[in-house]
Parts: structure tokens; sequence; C-alpha cells
């Protein structure tokens, strides 16, 4: 993955779990990573301090404000030099259960959830697609999850904003390879992050007896991942979806 030397790429979410993970796997092959980040400055400059060699930058930006998310793309081609990488990897996932006994409630809570989910990743997409014509190609890596495929009982908006995901990546995979702009989507099982640790507390046990490997992923396994789709190696996959979940669940 030598070719990874001096490019850049920003990804969302960094400031903790899977995002900080990416970042770091990126510096370790010499790219300069943008950090960005939406209310943990403190965790963003962990990431930045942790970071090998030097370039690079933390963005802040709330990722469901178009606004937003306009500008810290442009920022980060500014004070990258240029952007090769966009990985969307901001994210949250809220209880919506179907008896909900609020109409209002339920709609906020769907609203939130896509606009920080897929929103984030469309607009994000969008804001990057114009610097990656003007330099000949680009890279989209969206982080979704098993839920895309599996549903959610009690979280539907996230499994519908991860699908969401799923779907934007082939919809790239097939507009814009003649532009040299190629896109995936990783979709993870459980994580040992902060965001799924309330769950894997009490479960903790049942997930891991659904899990062949016999334990939960890590957020390694994920950047590991991420690494690889970023190299010229993956370049003809455009489109995919890989699933990350230690096989425990097929499709």
């Amino acid at each position: 993955m030598d070719e990874l030397e001096g490019r850049a790429a920003l990804v969302t979410g960094a400031s903790r779990g899977i995002g900080t993970a990416i970042a770091k796997a990126y510096a370790s092959r010499g790219m300069r990573v943008g950090i960005g980040y939406s209310r943990d400055e403190e965790g963003a400059r962990s990431t930045l301090a942790a970071l090998e060699g030097d370039g690079h930058a933390i963005l802040q930006a709330d990722v469901a404000d178009p606004a937003a998310v306009r500008q810290m793309v442009d920022l980060a081609v500014r004070q990258l030099g240029r952007l090769d990488v966009l990985v969307n990897n901001a994210g949250m996932y809220e209880y919506q259960p179907f008896f909900m006994e609020s109409y209002e409630e339920w709609q906020a809570s769907w609203r939130r959830t896509l606009d920080t989910n897929l929103m984030s990743a469309a607009n994000a997409t969008w804001c990057a697609l114009r610097h990656f014509r003007s330099q000949g190609g680009g890279k989209v890596i969206n982080v979704a999850s098993r839920a895309a495929f599996r549903g959610e009982t009690e979280a539907p908006a996230y499994a519908a904003s991860k699908a969401g995901m799923v779907l934007l990546t082939r919809c790239i995979g097939r507009a814009l390879p003649t532009d040299n702009v190629y896109a995936y989507c990783i979709a993870p099982g459980w994580v040992e992050t902060a965001m799924a640790r309330e769950g894997m507390e009490t479960m903790r046990e049942e997930i891991v007896g659904q899990i062949p490997f016999g334990r939960i992923a890590t957020v390694e396994d994920v950047a590991g991942v991420s690494l690889f789709l970023a190299s010229d190696a993956a370049n003809y996959l455009t489109g995919i979806t890989i699933d990350v979940n230690g096989a425990s669940y097929l499709h």
C-alpha cells in the first residue's frame, strides 16, 4: 500500500472508536488525515496526538447540518492540501420503539437519525465529489452496520439509515467509475466501542455466543478493511459492501 503515502483522507466521527482507529491506520501508511468531530474536541485532539506523521487537522462540524458539512469538507481540502478519501463514519443510535407514545417524538427521532447517519453521508459525498473531479478521482467509504440487512427491532431508523448508506454506495459505484471515483461500504456487527458498550454489558454472553470467532470485533478489525479499501487494490470492487461481523450474520 505504498501508494497511500501522501494522500489525504477526511474521517468523520473520528474523535473515538472506529473513526479513531481508521485515522490511525491511515496515518501509519503516510496519509494526512482530517479528524472530523461534532462535540468531543478533547477526543479529537487525543486522536490527533496519537497519529503518526504530520500535516493532520481536526475539523469540527455538526454533520446533521448541511452547511456545516460543506464547510468541513472544503476546510479539509484547504488544510490537507487535497482530498483522496472520504470516510463517512459519524453516526448515532437512538431507540424508536414502534409503540412510542408520542407521534411528534417518533418523527423527531427519525429526523435526527436520518440526518446524522444518512444525509450527512450524502451531503459530504456531494461536497467531496467536486474536489475529486478537479483532481482526477477519489474514494468514498461508508461505515454502515449489520443492521442494514438484519434490521432493528427497537431502532428502525438506525437500520433504515444504514441500509440507505449501502444503497448510496451502490449508486456511486454504478455512476462514477469512469470519473475514477469509487465507493465502498463496511457493515460491522458488534464492535467494542463506547457507543455499543451499554448493550454489550447486558448481553455480552448472548452476543459472543452468536459469533463463530468467539469474540466481539475490535475497532482495528474495521480499520484494517478501511485501509484496504483506500488502496488501489480495491478499485475494481467499487459499489460493494464488506461485512465485518465474524460470520455472525450471513446474507
